[in-house]
């Protein structure tokens, strides 16, 4: 493969937030991923790219998760929660991305 280079003000944006949920720490447990949501024209080259760039650490492999926003009642009103784009990164073995925010 062939390195392709990024606009890296474009990296700095393609990761909008860190999921922390039940289902992300388990994932994180038994396969040493980390889960972020991205944003919806991100594509995994990218992802990788802008996870290496911040976090300085090295990426197995990138999956990625379109769910559609749910549609929910406010009263009368009827209204759409957004679409996510979720990213699961895979860190190399002996990787390790610390998003608790805990100090060592």
């Amino acid at each position: 493969m062939s390195a392709v280079k990024f606009d890296e003000g474009r990296l700095m944006s393609v990761l909008v937030a860190p999921i922390v949920s039940e289902k992300a720490t388990m994932v994180a447990e038994k396969s040493n991923a980390v889960t972020f949501k991205v944003l919806q024209d991100a594509t995994k080259p990218e992802i990788k790219a802008a996870v290496e760039l911040m976090f300085k650490v090295e990426v197995k492999g990138v999956s990625v998760v379109n769910t559609k926003g749910k549609t929910k009642r406010f009263g009368k009103n009827i209204g759409r929660r957004d679409n996510v784009r979720k990213a699961y990164v895979t860190l190399q073995p002996g990787q390790e991305l610390n998003l608790s925010g805990e100090a060592a």
